[in-house]
This record gives structure tokens, sequence and C-alpha cells, in this order.
């Protein structure tokens, strides 16, 4: 299978994903808007709605799914990923060598920072990702500092009050202290239910794979009803084999 993209509506034909995120221009963000960096969020999901086969979103992916995921984290200043997340999918070689070398190109440090934030201090540091030389982690906690000196990745702890580790005070902070214009939440579900309650998520990349899963595996959002229910805006669409690759915009 190849990782092109076939864009659907008035004028039809292929792109690669670098293209499709070089439109997006998550890049280009200059600054900071109402104190936090501009946000995309990346979700892949079954037909009826789940994000997960057998406990990880493996089973749901594509080529073009990857390729788009690699193509948005070369683009973006952070990635923002629950602890659960990173243990499930067990993070490691965010990048290739040509987008790390792409991103210094543009200024870019080689990998963006990746943020997560474990309340009761709960670090997944037995991810592969914490024992690599050039990762920067940024771990936003409520609790006592966790250990993390045994690790090879350059690994920053900061710790909120009680209560104080929400999305829009952790997007804050990336932004005033780390210098970031722009983030990719990758989830998980109860994380991206936090962002969008908290109007704090611009983009949303959904790719819908072609099966059902039922089970009572995870839903794209996890928690209680939003009240009212956010509404986006469908700004473009493409498909690869029989998957869809949605993008909306926060409706303003």
């Amino acid at each position: 299978m190849t990782a092109t993209l076939l864009q659907l509506g008035p004028v039809a034909g292929e792109r690669p994903a670098q293209a499709i995120v070089d439109g997006l221009g998550l890049g280009l963000a200059e600054g900071v808007v109402n104190g936090r960096p501009r946000v995309a969020a990346a979700m892949i999901a079954s037909a009826d709605g789940r994000a997960s086969v057998s406990g990880t979103s493996v089973g749901l992916g594509h080529p073009a799914d990857r390729a788009l995921l690699r193509e948005l984290r070369t683009a973006v200043d952070a990635i923002l990923v629950g602890t659960g997340t990173l243990r499930a999918e067990g993070y490691a070689h965010l990048l290739d060598d040509d987008q790390r070398e792409r991103r210094i190109a543009r200024g870019l440090d080689p990998e963006p920072i990746v943020a997560t934030i474990a309340r009761r201090g709960d670090v997944p540091v037995e991810v592969p990702l914490f024992r690599e030389p050039g990762a920067r982690i940024q771990v936003y906690t409520e609790a006592e500092p966790p250990p993390v000196d045994g690790c090879a990745a350059e690994v920053m702890v900061h710790r909120f009050a009680a209560g104080g580790a929400t999305p829009a005070a952790v997007l804050a902070h990336l932004a005033a202290e780390r210098g970031v214009r722009s983030v990719l939440c990758e989830g998980g579900p109860t994380l991206l239910r936090a962002l969008v309650a908290g109007a704090c998520v611009d983009d949303v990349l959904l790719t819908l794979a072609p099966l059902f899963a039922a089970g009572d595996g995870p839903a794209v959002l996890e928690g209680a009803p939003l009240d009212p229910p956010r509404r986006l805006r469908l700004s473009d669409l493409h498909r690869a084999g029989d998957h869809l690759f949605l993008h909306y915009a926060a409706a303003t």
C-alpha cells in the first residue's frame, strides 16, 4: 500500500503526507493566541468510533495514517500525550533522520518536546522514549516530582498545586517557559476530551478506519458529555484505500 492520499472534492489528486501537513501551516505558527500555542489533535477511530483494537491503535492504522502522524510531529514544537497512551503505544523513535534534518533546516530542534501530564507522579520511565538520548520530555505533575535521574532522555518536571495541572495551564507553561508555538495532541481519549472541553483544540485530524470493532474499548473522546457539544467545520477530506482522512477546524 502507498502512503499518498486521494483528495475528495472539486480538485481530486494524490498528495503526500508532507504536502498536507505543510498546508496546515503548523510549522509557521507565530506567537501565542489566548495564552496558548496552536493545538492540532490527531485521532484514529473505527467506523463505530472505537479508538483502539486489542488495547492499541495499531490495528486501525494504514501506512498513510502513520506517514501523516510523523509529518505532523515533524512540523510542531511539542507533542502532548497522556501517560496511558505513552505506555500502551510504547513510544520510541518519533521521527526519521530526514525528518529531523528538515526540522533543523527550519531552525527547530531535531525532535519536538514530548509533554505528558502525570498528576499523581506515575511517570512511565520504562517506555523506550525515556532511554533515547535525543528525546526531550516535559512532565507535569501535582505530586512529589518523580525520580527521572536515570533516564538517557532530557526530562524536565514541573509541579503544579493540587488541581492545577489542567490542559490550559500545561499549554500556557509550554508557551511561556519552553517557547512552544504549536502542539500536536496524540491522545488518549481522556486527555483529548479535556482539551476539547477547555476550548483548547484548533484543528482535528481524524482518520476513519474501515472496520467495526465493538466491545468496551475507548471512544475517541472519553468522559462526561460535553454541554454544549463542540462544533467543528470540515476543512479538507482525503482517502487512502478505504481509510478516510478528515481535517476539521474548530467552529467559531
